[in-house]
């Protein structure tokens, strides 16, 4: 099946995990093994990079950056809008491999695809407003602005479970801001990043710039080492597990470059007595069911007011029992697998550490006797002070615990080491409002009446605390691929200093 996408995409396979301004031919990695988390089947291998295949991409990579540039914005937009309706007409094909590869739904790598195209349009009118102010000088005939300048290269690090969309924030940005990118997708998922790259290729090439994106699949203690290493790559963008980011933290702002950090998501939902329960439950059971568990923003904590817990419970169970759990390729599925093994022992380790603090397993909690890595979706009764609450288990576990009061829910809700996505049900004001204020939710998201998940592009991505920092997407999340300068011009005949002082020789 992944051949016969290939080919309906125009894309002659190539054994190698590199590609800058052309693939190379014998990349000095080891093999890479793609296997399909709904059997186990082998889909494809690759050859990865090796230290020396990445220096290679990104020697060159810095020689088209000279020249890219002093490209005009807006035509680099141009190219990026190609790039849109060239994923436009991959869409279907595209999306199927990404469920093939992951094991997402086919309506979520749809989705995904989708997303990619949104931020493909995004980027095309962000390439028209890379705007800066103009301030008011203090000395006469002086004017004072600021502007902004592409930064260089852009080091993007991908995780399995967005191995498209998540680039697309950092790439199609960053390229209408001056910079090219070098990517290193999750070695889960090198096939759709393979695809992904061919695409952007053939609209570059169409117009003389190849090596602004730019692809090296390889071994982490090898290629993404030495990208965190690398001077040469002021920014790096690193999408992963709370563990993973302190460790590109560290090595790269030691060398004082910039990073943008997705870490982890411990994220949780407010449902008050007062709250639309229909509305309630249907993003709740998406929010913690879709994909698995396996997003940064998968609803993990559900905190329900005691007047509504017993009934929202009971519902919620019944809900969960009707998810439809199988092929992601089959349009009826529900849920599809865990990427592989590793996950589903974590898990299943996971559940043995609830159990052993206290926790009721209320639904679920057990692996599917069935080719692949499917789990059933579990929901457990919990202590908001049991210390697992605190984790981020990568799968679909969803906590339910009881409160009182506004205020308590709030506090149990903050007191995580993470801080991405957050919501309430409730339809009274005060209290949303509440939530989102500053003795509130303290994550990067906070939302009123729907859930944790399906962030949209116009607004920034990302969170607080352990979480990471940094924003993608939208809003003025662009600055982050470029660097500020400020700039006074005097256009008088006079020398005056700033704060008033005199200085006359």
């Amino acid at each position: 099946m992944v051949s016969a996408i290939f080919e309906r995409l125009g894309i002659t396979p190539v054994n190698s995990g590199a590609c800058g301004t052309e693939w190379i031919p014998n990349p000095a990695g080891p093999e890479l093994a793609s296997h399909n988390p709904s059997d186990g089947s082998l889909l494809a291998k690759v050859r990865m990079a090796a230290e020396e295949d990445y220096d290679e991409v990104t020697w060159n990579a810095a020689r088209v950056f000279e020249r890219w540039r002093m490209f005009p914005a807006p035509q680099r937009g141009l190219l990026v809008r190609e790039i849109g309706e060239e994923l436009r007409k991959a869409k279907d094909d595209l999306g199927a491999l990404v469920t093939i590869e992951t094991g997402k739904i086919l309506a979520e790598g749809k989705g995904e695809v989708q997303e990619m195209i949104d931020i493909a349009d995004f980027a095309v009118g962000l390439s028209r407003q890379l705007s800066g102010l103009t301030m008011p000088s203090e000395r006469p005939g002086h004017r004072m602005f600021e502007q902004w300048h592409p930064l260089g290269m852009a080091g993007v690090i991908t995780a399995f479970n967005f191995p498209v969309a998540v680039w697309s924030w950092n790439a199609l940005i960053a390229a209408v801001c001056g910079d090219v990118v070098i990517w290193k997708p999750s070695q889960k998922t090198p096939l759709a990043a393979i695809a992904v790259q061919h695409i952007c290729n053939r609209v570059m090439e169409r117009h003389g710039w190849k090596g602004v994106f730019n692809l090296v699949i390889g071994e982490d203690e090898t290629v993404a080492q030495r990208m965190l290493e690398d001077k040469r790559v002021p920014l790096v963008s690193a999408t992963g597990s709370c563990r993973m980011g302190h460790y590109v933290a560290q090595w790269v702002h030691a060398r004082l470059g910039r990073t943008i950090l997705e870490l982890g998501g411990n994220n949780g939902v407010l449902i008050l007595d007062d709250a639309n329960l229909d509305l309630a439950l249907r993003a709740v059971v998406f929010g913690a069911v879709g994909t698995a568990g396996q997003r940064c923003t998968t609803i993990r904590r559900l905190f329900l007011h005691k007047n509504i817990a017993a009934e929202f419970t009971r519902r919620l169970i019944e809900a969960y029992r009707q998810v439809r759990i199988g092929d992601p390729l089959d349009p009826s599925t529900l849920m599809g697998p865990l990427i592989n093994e590793d996950a589903v022992r974590n898990m299943i380790e996971g559940i043995e550490l609830i159990e052993q603090q206290g926790g009721e397993i209320l639904h679920g909690g057990k692996r599917l006797d069935r080719p692949g890595y499917f789990v059933e979706p579990t929901i457990v009764k919990a202590d908001p002070a049991m210390s697992i609450v605190k984790e981020e288990i990568f799968a679909p576990i969803l906590y339910l615990m009881e409160f009182e009061n506004l205020e308590e829910a709030i506090g149990w809700h903050n007191n995580v080491p993470q801080g991405l996505s957050s919501a309430i049900f409730t339809n009274n004001l005060i209290a949303a409002e509440t939530f989102l204020s500053a003795r509130g939710s303290d994550c990067g998201i906070a939302n009123v009446n729907i859930g944790t998940t399906g962030a949209e592009i116009g607004g920034a991505f990302g969170g607080e605390k352990e979480t990471g920092g940094g924003r993608e997407s939208g809003s003025d999340a662009w600055k982050a691929y470029m660097r500020r300068q400020t700039v006074t011009v005097n256009w008088s005949p006079e020398l005056p200093l700033a704060q008033g002082i005199s200085f006359e020789l």
